[in-house]
C-alpha cells in the first residue's frame, strides 16, 4: 500500500486520542487472554491491523471471527462471522463490557474470563473512573492516528518482508496492547535483540514515532549521523527515533522514512554483530 501523506496535528488532541484509542484495545486484549489459544512469546495477545475494517484486530476467536478497534471512529467490532458493531462514543467501560459479554455469551465463551485483570499498568484517564468515551474535539485527531498507523503497518511489513529475505528473524509486524505499538522484534541470538516499530507515544516522546532499538545498548559515540526525520535517544534506552513533527514536515515523507529504516536498521545490525 502506497504512503498515506501525513498531515500535521494538534498534539494535544493527538494525545487525548491515543489515550482512548489504548483504553479501547484493551477490551481486545481481554478477548484475546480469554479465548485465543496460547502462543510462543505471548503472541496470542497481539493484534493485527486490518487495511479494509481500518483498525486493530485479534487473532481468530473459537467460532473463527474476530475482534476489532476501527480507530477513526473508535468502534468496537466482531468481524467475519455474525458481524456486530457497537461505536464507543457516549458508552462508558461498564457498558461496553455489558455489550461484549451479551456477544461472547451468545458464541458460547464464558463472558466472565473478560474480567481478568490484566498483567500491566495502563495510564491514568478518567474512563477508569466512570466518563464517556468522546470524541469531541478529537475526530480528527482519531482519523490522524488511523492514518499513521495504517502507514507504519505498510512501512514495517515492508522492512520485515525485507529482513526475512536477508535470513533473519524477523516475525510479522503485530501490534501490543501494553505500549500500543506496532513492532517487529529481530532475534539476532547470543541475547542480541533490534526492536522496529511504530509507536503513537508515549512518555518518552508524547508524539508518534518509528525507532529502531539495539540491545544490549551499543557504544554511543560509534554510532552514525542519522537523516534529518531522525536521532539517536539515549535517555533510559538507547534507539533511532523519527518523531511525528520531523516526518510530517519532510517533502517526501515516505522517501525519508525509507531511508531512516535503512541507515539505522544497517547501524543497530553493525553495532549488535560487534558484541559476539
Amino acid at each position: 500500500m502506497a504512503w498515506q501523506s501525513v498531515p500535521r496535528a494538534n498534539f494535544m488532541f493527538l494525545h487525548a486520542a491515543r489515550l482512548q484509542a489504548h483504553y479501547a484495545t484493551q477490551w481486545l486484549a481481554r478477548a484475546a487472554r480469554a479465548y485465543v489459544p496460547a502462543q510462543p512469546h505471548q503472541r496470542h495477545i497481539s493484534f493485527g491491523w486490518d487495511e479494509g475494517f481500518g483498525g486493530l484486530t485479534t487473532h481468530p476467536l473459537p467460532d473463527g471471527s474476530r475482534l476489532g478497534l476501527r480507530i477513526a471512529d473508535l468502534t468496537l467490532a466482531f468481524l467475519d462471522q455474525h458481524p456486530q458493531a457497537m461505536p464507543l462514543d457516549g458508552r462508558t467501560d461498564s457498558e461496553v463490557r455489558t455489550w461484549l459479554g451479551s456477544h461472547v455469551a451468545a458464541r458460547n465463551l464464558a463472558g466472565g474470563k473478560l474480567d481478568d485483570p490484566l498483567p500491566y499498568t495502563m495510564p491514568d484517564h478518567v474512563l477508569t473512573l466512570g466518563a464517556r468515551y468522546s470524541l469531541d474535539e478529537i475526530g480528527d485527531a482519531l482519523a490522524v492516528l488511523s492514518t499513521w498507523y495504517s502507514n507504519s503497518n505498510a512501512a514495517l511489513a515492508g522492512v520485515q518482508k525485507h529482513l526475512a529475505a536477508r535470513k533473519l528473524k524477523a516475525p510479522p509486524v503485530r501490534c501490543w496492547p501494553h505500549h500500543f505499538d506496532l513492532d517487529c522484534p529481530v532475534d539476532l541470538g547470543r541475547g542480541r535483540t533490534m526492536g522496529i516499530g511504530y509507536c503513537p507515544g508515549d512518555e518518552f516522546c508524547d508524539e508518534p514515532y518509528f525507532y529502531i532499538s539495539i540491545y544490549p545498548e551499543p557504544f554511543i559515540p560509534a554510532l552514525p549521523l542519522l537523516p534529518p526525520v531522525g536521532h539517536w535517544h539515549s535517555y533510559k534506552f538507547i534507539a533511532a527515533l523519527a518523531p511525528a513533527h520531523k516526518i510530517v514536515a519532510s517533502l517526501d515523507q515516505p522517501r525519508d522514512i525509507a531511508g531512516f529504516f535503512d541507515i539505522s536498521i544497517d547501524a543497530a545490525l553493525e553495532a549488535l554483530r560487534s558484541r559476539h
